[in-house]
Parts: C-alpha cells; structure tokens; sequence
C-alpha cells in the first residue's frame, strides 16, 4: 500500500473551511503550489511546522505546480530499484529470441523460394527436350500443343477434384473476360512448338528473347503507356542481338524464325489483354487458378482444330505405321505435357511472392539456362559469333528488366 504526503504552503486563494477531525493532524486549507511526491517504499516521514506530514522519497519525486489557471507537469525523474533492473534484463533477454525466430522463418522462405525456382528451370529444361525429341519425329504441332492442354485439363480436374486447390465459381463476366486470354495463350503456345519443330531449340528461345520488344510496342499502342529512355535504350541491345544472332544461326529458316516472332507477338498481346480486360476487383481471381481456367479453354479451342488441320494421327495403329516407337513416343509426350503444365503453374506460383521485376529476371535466368542445357543436350553447332548475338540479345533483357522498375518522374 503506498503512502502519500503533502507539503502545503500559505496562498492567497482561501478555499473553504472543512470539519476538523481529532484524530487527524490538522491540514492548512490554503496552498501554492501544490506538491507531492510518492513512493512505494517511504523512508522516514517528518512533521513540518504545520502539522502536517512530508514524506521523503529518494527514488521517484514528482511535482505539479499551479500557475494562475493551470497546471504544468515537470519532469519525472525516476531511479531504478534494484528488482526493476532485474525484470529489464529479463525482458531484454527474452526479446533477443524474437529476431531469431523471424530469422529463422525469413530463411525458410528464401529456401522454399529458391526451390520454386529450381524446379522452374529444371521443368522447362525438360519440357523443351522432350517436346523437341516428339515434334523431331511427329511433325504435327497442333496434335502435341492440344494434347499438352488435354493433359494440363485433366491435371486441374484432379486438383478441383480432389480439393488440392479450391474450385473456383465463375460467371459471365469473367468467362468472356477470360476468353481472349484464351485464345492468344493457345496461339503462343502453339508458335512456339511451330518454331521448335522447325529450328533449333536455342535459336527459338533467341528470338523469344524479342518478348519485351513487343511488350513496349503494344502497351504503347493499346494502353497509351509510353515508355521511358531507358526502356527504349534497352531494347537496343536485345533486337541487335537477336538479328546478329539470326544471321549465324546453322538452323535458320523463315518458318521456324517466323513462328517463334508470332508466338512473342501472341504472348504479349495476352499481358496486354490481360489490363485492358481486367475483371472487377471484387470477383478477381489468383493467378493459379487464372491460369487453370485458361489451360482448361485452350484445350478444348485447340482440339477440334487440330483434328480438322491434322486429323487423328495420334492412334497407335497409325504410328506403327509411320515407323514410330509408340511406347517410346507417348511416354515423351507425356512428359512433355507435364513438364508444359508443372514449369508454367510454378510460374504463377513464384509470380505470387515476388516482384513482377524480380519475376521477369527470373525468367531471362532461365531462359541463359534453357539455351546452354539445349545446345549441350542437342550438341548444337554454334558459332562465336552466334554466341555473342545471343548473349547481347539475352543480356538487353536483363537490362530492360531492370530499369522496367524505374518510374519516370512525374512534371
């Protein structure tokens, strides 16, 4: 129980008179200023020449004074009991574990974010092998494309199914929002195996480099986002590199060289379409599941037309007869396909906890990557100077990835 006494001194502010008792001291009615002090362990305590009871406190004093019409606090000024330096140093002992627990998860995160990005590279270092190895020997693109989205379909049907991921509700709105999306994801893909069938595995993703190229140009052209110096600047490099690229490449032809450019065009305009487009933030849906909807349309866009362009050349029947391993050919199409629906939905996955920057520097990584596994792979003649184009070109993409992040100042 504290015990609390006051000193008072005359004023010339009367206050009213109260009833004295005999058992206690008596108390002037008169004070200015008023001043306390307090403590939980008193000293000593000494009369003062009033009657009155003044406490002396040697660790904690406080004091208010009174001027004409308020009051003004002073400082306090507080010594530590021996006991309260005890529960600080306890307090400062415990509060050192916190950062190591937050360390110790900040660790966590970078090492399950470095796997995603394995596992990202590797799936399409894959990818790439494989569906050369198929579109080598089964020259039909749009047979291969649609059934890698037949593929990816089944894989989200499981994943609805088996509640691995929440099933999304759909309406209207969004289907005809998602649509377009749809149709230029199918057709880039679709270029792409083109391409892959034509030329060389390394000599597509050259030209592919060209993505940013065309990225600029249709935001420009559609968005009215105009790009800064430094964009432009960087794009300077990557189309040098990818013409200086072109001219030494052993593979070249218009076909290959011409699909891989459409499939760039197709990809971008998808970004593009993906703002102008945008959905109402209330019905929005997350990456993942974006790109699930849209591997579940691209099938069945692309079925009936590769059945119309190529017919059914996928039996086994038919494949025994054009000389093909069948065991061996559906074996690498499937891997293909899994690889095609496993690299892309880590994508999406790393997209969610990383910087549209950091992403797109990702991806050029892993397109250096893709290039080198394919030329070791496939054993892939490539001239010093063809490196060098490839190499300008793929540096510009870092490059432009980079001052992407630089926002102009506004005037």
């Amino acid at each position: 129980m504290q015990s609390t006494a006051f000193t008072h001194s005359p004023s010339l502010l009367p206050l009213p008179k109260t009833r004295r008792s005999p058992l206690n001291p008596t108390f002037d009615t008169r004070f200015d200023p008023f001043r306390a002090s307090s403590s939980s362990k008193p000293r000593h305590l000494s009369p003062s020449v009033n009657g009155s009871f003044s406490a002396h406190f040697p660790n904690r004093s406080w004091s208010l004074s009174s001027s004409s019409s308020s009051f003004k606090l002073r400082p306090w000024t507080s010594v530590p009991a021996p006991d309260s330096d005890a529960r600080a140093s306890n307090f400062e002992l415990k509060a050192t574990s916190v950062p190591e627990s937050a360390e110790s998860s900040s660790m966590w995160k970078t090492v399950e974010l470095g796997a995603l990005f394995g596992l990202w590279y590797l799936f399409n270092i894959y990818f790439n092998i494989y569906n050369k190895q198929v579109l080598k020997v089964y020259p039909y693109p749009v047979t291969v494309t649609a059934v890698q989205f037949a593929v990816g379909t089944v894989l989200v049907s499981l994943m609805w199914g088996l509640n691995l991921y929440k099933r999304p509700k759909i309406s209207g709105s969004q289907l005809a929002a998602i649509f377009p999306l749809a149709v230029v994801h199918t057709l880039g893909n679709l270029f792409t195996n083109m391409s892959l069938g034509k030329v060389a595995v390394s000599f597509t993703h050259t030209i592919k480099a060209m993505e940013p190229f065309f990225s600029v140009i249709l935001s420009a052209m559609f968005l009215g986002e105009i790009p800064t110096p430094w964009v432009v600047a960087s794009l300077i490099p990557i189309v040098g590199g990818v013409a200086l690229a072109s001219v030494t490449e052993t593979s070249f032809n218009w076909a290959g060289f011409s699909s891989a450019m459409a499939s760039n065009l197709t990809n971008q305009s998808r970004n593009v379409l993906s703002k102008k487009f945008m959905v109402k933030k209330e019905e929005s849906l997350d990456n993942i599941t974006l790109f699930s909807i849209i591997t579940v349309m691209s099938f069945f866009l692309l079925a009936p037309v590769a059945i119309f362009m190529e017919g059914v050349k996928f039996t086994p029947a038919y494949l025994q007869s054009a000389g093909l391993n069948v065991k061996q050919l559906y074996t690498r199409s499937l891997l293909a396909a899994l690889c095609f629906h496993a690299y892309q939905q880590v994508s999406y996955m790393i997209l969610q906890r990383v910087s549209p920057v950091t992403h797109s520097v990702g991806n050029c990584v892993k397109r250096v990557v893709v290039i080198v596994s394919s030329v070791l792979f496939f054993k892939t003649v490539v001239s010093p100077i063809n490196s060098l184009g490839t190499g300008v070109a793929l540096a510009g993409v870092f490059l432009y990835s980079r001052v992407k992040s630089i926002k102009p100042k506004k005037a």
